[in-house]
């Protein structure tokens, strides 16, 4: 007997609640290892790193891990490629500081989400935007000649 197809339903998008709950864990313990300051790189002497986010692999043993160092721009980019030359170092560290069966492989990626709001925040403050964005004033409104009014 055939198994009934769920023909109306889609795939699942996104990650699983596993993903989410491992890569909180591998955040977590990352954020640890860099507070402790273990790495010895000119590059990220004295750099506040924000670690936004880390995104799980289905199978759990790949990390994609987002920064974002404080003050951003050049030093982004800097700081990415000086966290991604130390990855086996974070991952021999990560692997003693969480309790899963394989320890994921790290990729550090720039967080752009930052850079998008501050875009998404200057558009809104130009003037040009804002006029559309300001309720009508009631001089300029114009009623709707379908509408009843309270008499009819």
């Amino acid at each position: 007997m055939k198994r009934p197809s769920h023909s109306g339903r889609a795939a699942p998008r996104g990650p699983s609640q596993r993903q989410l709950r491992a890569g909180e864990l591998v955040r977590h313990a990352l954020v640890e290892i860099l507070r402790a300051q273990e790495i010895t790189d000119p590059d990220l002497a004295g750099v506040s790193v924000t670690l936004t986010e880390a995104r799980m692999s289905p199978d759990l043993r790949h990390a994609t891990v987002f920064v974002e160092p404080l003050g951003g721009g050049e030093q982004a980019v800097v700081v990415v490629k000086a966290l991604n030359r130390h990855h086996k170092f974070l991952r021999g560290r990560l692997g003693h500081a969480i309790d899963m069966k394989f320890t994921p492989a790290l990729k550090f990626l720039h967080d752009e989400t930052f850079d998008e709001a501050a875009r998404i925040s200057r558009l809104f403050a130009d003037p040009r935007v804002a006029q559309d964005l300001a309720p009508p004033s009631p001089a300029n409104s114009r009623k709707d000649p379908g509408a009843l009014e309270e008499g009819d």
